[in-house]
């Protein structure tokens, strides 16, 4: 069984080959709080950031090497899904258009206005992060769901749009007894306290579209 934890601490990856530039955007980004590590090259980045997924990279287009496009299209073959701010003396259209159409977030002209990178920067790690905590959010879900049973799971979804436990055992053709057990092993595994919770769990695994509803039912 592999071990979900939360999304980790984001970091602002930084990859450029102009040493004043790389030194100057980190400072930058580490002035505001922000946790930064800095690569000369693209391979030397792609070696290092592994599996990681937390965070945004701001990359330069143009590297001795591995440029910045082919550094993207390297990060894309890995699936690690980080927002791209690319950042160029030279940005061309041509290139401007490659970027964003290979999902590229942002692509800022150098010399840049610091507060434009610093804007986009914090835009990009928040709907990152929101994407990652999501994600999170749906594989707990889920796990949750597979502790069920096949019979716990018949009365999961009733319960989960509000039906009563007499509704249930006649769907069920079973007594209000048994469904009112199942019902107390169903929230007991679901790790919900209140009715309210086990609707919410059937939504967030989109096996429940809240307009399916039947109001709050005793």
């Amino acid at each position: 069984m592999s071990d979900h934890s939360a999304p980790e601490a984001t970091t602002v990856y930084v990859v450029d080959d102009d040493a004043g530039m790389l030194e100057s955007t980190q400072w930058l980004l580490e002035s505001v709080g922000l946790n930064v590590e800095a690569y000369s090259d693209g391979r030397k980045f792609l070696d290092a950031v592994g599996n990681k997924q937390a965070g945004c990279v701001v990359l330069d287009v143009r590297m001795p090497g591995l440029g910045g496009l082919n550094v993207q299209e390297e990060l894309q073959k890995r699936g690690l899904d980080l927002p791209i701010i690319f950042v160029s003396g030279h940005a061309d259209v041509p290139i401007v258009v490659r970027a964003f159409k290979s999902g590229a977030f942002d692509f800022i002209e150098k010399p840049f206005n610091e507060q434009l990178l610093l804007d986009s920067v914090q835009q990009a790690l928040q709907e990152h992060q929101q994407s990652d905590t999501q994600l999170y959010g749906d594989e707990v879900t889920e796990a949750l769901l597979a502790t069920l049973t096949r019979r716990e799971r018949d009365v999961f979804l009733p319960l989960a749009k509000g039906y009563t436990s007499r509704e249930i055992a006649d769907q069920l053709n079973v007594s209000v007894k048994t469904i009112d057990l199942y019902r107390a092993r169903v929230m007991k595994r679901l790790g919900a306290n209140r009715l309210p919770d086990v609707t919410g769990t059937a939504i967030a695994a989109g096996l429940l579209n809240p307009l399916d509803l039947r109001g709050e039912k005793s």
